[in-house]
């Protein structure tokens, strides 16, 4: 049998520009080694192989720097650059059997793609409310953090450039701004990993960051283009600058519109099917093809493309569909082909490698330097400044693409792109364990006094956080606000918080509706929910006199929900946040779990509040957003057991009664002569199992402060007919009980200490029963179905800090009491 013939070659472009490679056409598996046929002459088989390398090479080295805080990014390049032609690529038989010149057209080509979908999930999650809000101070802060390390970089590209074949102007402009520009997905990245996401500083360094790389991507692509098309003639570049802007404004009135009429014909009880999401990604298809066409990268149709798709359920169903395969698959791939291109031995000398480091590092300083300065002008604390630096010196996906857009372009060499990707590298590695060791989020803690209504002054304004699941949720809330009497002297701000659960991969988002007004037809479930929320508050605030509201929206994980609620809580010095208990009423009157993860988020919120907190048990509450404030009417009963939480409740109660159509009515719980001290909570281990905050409290120095507040209170009420005061005397549990069940059927809402922690007399029993510990014993009972009377119940908790404070109440008021008490919550927390 004679030789067999090779199989008909294509030739094509190689990786090297003065490079043709034959790349083998015909079958692409082979028959079988019984056949005598080598399968890595064959494509499906050698990408099998080659994409088993990758993924065993990379997810070795994520799991051993995982440690040291580094990003994938960087990993997956020290991959590319291990596998490459700077180390294994050397021997002759790894290369000449596995990443050979011809066998990499194809695994480019699926790298390209999995960047231009990657480039569409980014454009998917990207947030452009953010740079309104942030505007003008963002702006600044880019120009400052991109002005010193690009001069930097143009002083030192004059060194650099003589070692490599690129024309001097060329290398400067690319060496210049792969020095300042900053990469976006690596900063959210680590903002969700240090939990700043969506606190200020996370905010104004993602529109910092999105700025920044705005400039950077457009000043790239703009420079490859007209490096391109010299030659031919300036009015050709002028045409690719044109043939963009028009793309992008065809996108927003056309493409926009069309993908808004296309969800509009889905019922919202129905999820989007196969044919909308291939719509969608042949869209994706569709746009770089275009953007190709035009002269730019195939990833700028993409990221555009993204941007204009309508924010709403079918972002989360296309990144739960995409971003697992993209990211975990694609994307590794191509940082792995950059650093398969890299060959770090085209550096040569050690005055070369001297030069590249001090350009870095003098970069990184100058942005860290600019960064801060600017912070400083605009009151930002040093170490947040410092922080906001570091995260700017950020490099990843974007740059990268950039670069290699410019090496197959013939703009960069190969020594010039492995200057670059070696600047990319350097950067990410030291930027992440020095922010993660010198930035600790545990230590930021907001100061304010009035974290409860208690310590809450008489003639001042009233901070309220008003959590809602659900539509339902808004009457009984807002007339409960209604009736805690907003007044000229003390006037009460309102915060509402619209709790959103993220399903997909996306991060979390929270929306400013007072910046972010709704102009359009909500064009989802969620939406519709929230701008029926937003109204009826917004007409509460009208139609209410000295009360001012805002409202939000929160998209984020159950799991970490209690930290945007905390977080929005002490954001804005809240004294008191209401959050409706788990269980909603049925029509038979019955109570049922609406969604069992609230119960967990209400249960955390609780051990990690920053000020106090009441679980709001929804069975109605009369009153309307349409009447005046004086004609509603509540009959409110305050059942007081003693301790913190019932004089809490019982402050809450007092500026209820000031309503000049309210009835008060106190019931005080004292113990008999035959009540027995007892010796342990039995519902401690329960609670503590909940992770629910307790409290232990010097019982006879609280008991005096129960009679002198009770002195106080009633002092104060003297000759107020609408207040009425009662004694019970108790001797256990089951005597409580029947005391509560033998009150009339006239009130309309009780509201009740939660009582974590303490040990009474007067409860003896009731523990064992206990279904919900985050309702304290009374506040469980009241709750039950088991109860009678179908009455709405307001459960108090009071902040009570760590340090002891006047009325046995501590709450940390010094730095170190603040430190203390945040690294509580956060261990909490974890």
């Amino acid at each position: 049998m004679g030789k067999p013939e090779m199989p008909p070659i294509l030739t094509a472009p190689g990786m090297l520009a003065n490079e043709t490679v034959c790349y083998p056409i015909g079958l692409m598996a082979t028959n079988g080694i019984w056949m005598n046929e080598n399968p890595f002459l064959f494509p499906l088989p050698l990408f099998l192989f080659q994409m088993m390398l990758i993924v065993l090479t990379t997810r070795l080295l994520v799991f051993i720097l995982k440690p040291f805080h580094q990003p994938r990014v960087f990993c997956e390049l020290i991959a590319g650059i291990i596998l490459g032609p700077s180390a294994i690529g050397q021997f002759e038989v790894f290369h000449k059997f596995t990443f050979y010149k011809a066998s990499l057209l194809f695994l480019e080509t699926i790298a390209n793609m999995g960047a231009i979908y990657f480039v569409f999930i980014i454009g998917l999650e990207m947030d452009l409310s953010i740079i309104r809000k942030n505007g003008k101070k963002a702006l600044i802060f880019t120009i400052a953090g991109m002005f010193l390390p690009f001069l930097i970089g143009c002083a030192f590209s004059f060194l650099l450039q003589k070692k490599t074949t690129m024309q001097e102007g060329t290398f400067l402009i690319f060496f210049a701004i792969s020095l300042s520009v900053t990469a976006l997905p690596v900063v959210t990245r680590i903002l969700r990993e240090l939990r700043l996401i969506d606190m200020e500083i996370g905010q104004l360094a993602k529109s910092i960051a999105l700025i920044n790389e705005i400039f950077g991507v457009a000043l790239l692509v703009c420079f490859v283009s007209l490096a391109k098309s010299i030659e031919t003639a300036f009015t050709t570049s002028l045409s690719i600058i044109l043939s963009c802007i028009i793309f992008v404004v065809f996108c927003i009135f056309v493409v926009r519109p069309t993908i808004t009429w296309l969800i509009r014909r889905i019922p919202e009880d129905q999820n989007f099917n196969d044919f909308t999401t291939s719509i969608i990604l042949v869209g994706v298809m569709f746009s770089g093809v275009i953007s190709d066409a035009i002269g730019v990268h195939p990833i700028f149709g993409a990221f555009v493309f993204g941007l204009v798709v309508p924010n709403g359920p079918l972002i989360v169903t296309l990144i739960e569909n995409l971003e697992d395969f993209i990211t975990g698959f694609l994307i590794p791939i191509f940082f792995v082909i950059s650093g398969l291109k890299t060959n770090v031995l085209k550096i040569q000398g050690v005055s070369t490698w001297f030069t590249l480091m001090l350009a870095i590092i003098l970069s990184s300083a100058a942005k860290v330097a600019g960064t801060v300065l600017v912070g400083l002008f605009y009151k930002v604390p040093f170490s947040e400044g410092i922080a906001l630096g570091l995260l700017m010196n950020t490099k990843g996906l974007i740059g990268l693409i950039a670069l290699n857009f410019g090496k197959n372009q013939t703009v960069i060499d190969d020594t010039a792109y492995a200057i670059m990707v070696i600047t990319t590298i350097f950067m990410n590695a030291i930027i992440s364990p020095i922010l993660v060791k010198i930035y600790r989020p545990a230590r930021k803690f907001i100061p304010y006094k009035r974290r409860t209504i208690q310590r809450t002054k008489v003639d001042s304004e009233l901070r309220i956080l008003s959590c809602i699941h659900t539509p339902w949720n808004v009457p009984t809330i807002i007339n409960l606000l209604e009736a805690s009497h907003p007044t000229k002297k003390s006037p009460i701000s309102i915060f509402s918080l619209h709790l959103v659960e993220l399903t997909g991969h996306a991060s979390t988002t929270l929306i400013d509706h007072n910046f972010q007004k709704s102009e359009m037809t909500a064009i989802n479930k969620m939406q519709a929910q929230s701008d029926n929320i937003v109204h009826a508050f917004e007409i509460f605030g009208k139609h209410t006199n000295h009360v001012s509201t805002q409202s939000f929206t929160t998209i984020s994980p159950y799991s970490t929900m209690h930290e945007e609620i905390c977080n929005m809580a002490e954001g804005k010095r809240v004294a008191f946040i209401i959050i409706p208990f788990h269980k909603q009423q049925m029509v038979d009157g019955g109570m049922e779990a609406s969604n069992p993860k609230f119960q967990m988020v209400n249960q955390i919120v609780l051990a990690n509040a920053p000020c106090s907190i009441g679980i709001l048990v929804d069975r109605g509450l009369s009153g309307s957003t349409n009447l005046a404030s004086n004609q509603v009417s509540h009959d409110i009963v305050v059942l007081f057991f003693g301790g913190p939480d019932d004089r809490e409740a019982l402050s809450f109660a007092l500026r209820m009664s000031e309503h000049p159509r309210s009835r008060l009515t106190v019931i005080r719980f004292l113990p008999g002569l035959e009540a027995i001290e007892p010796t342990m909570d039995p519902s401690h281990d329960n609670i503590k199992d909940h992770g629910i905050v307790t409290v232990q409290i010097d019982k006879d120095k609280d008991k005096q402060l129960d009679d002198d507040y009770i002195k106080e209170f009633r002092m104060m009420k003297t000759n107020d007919e609408s207040f009425s005061y009662i004694e019970k005397v108790v001797n256990n549990g089951e005597d409580t009980v029947a005391a509560i069940k033998s009150m009339d059927n006239m009130h309309d809402l009780f509201i009740v200490g939660r009582g974590g922690g303490i040990v009474s007399r007067l409860t003896i029993g009731l523990n064992e029963w206990s279904e919900c510990p985050e309702l304290g014993v009374i506040g469980d009972l009241l709750g039950s179905v088991d109860f009678a009377m179908k009455v709405s119940v307001l459960v108090v908790q009071q902040y009570t800090g760590l340090g002891p404070h006047e009325g046995g109440i501590g709450t940390p008021d010094n730095a170190s009491q603040q430190e203390e008490q945040y690294i509580m919550n956060s261990s909490v927390r974890g």
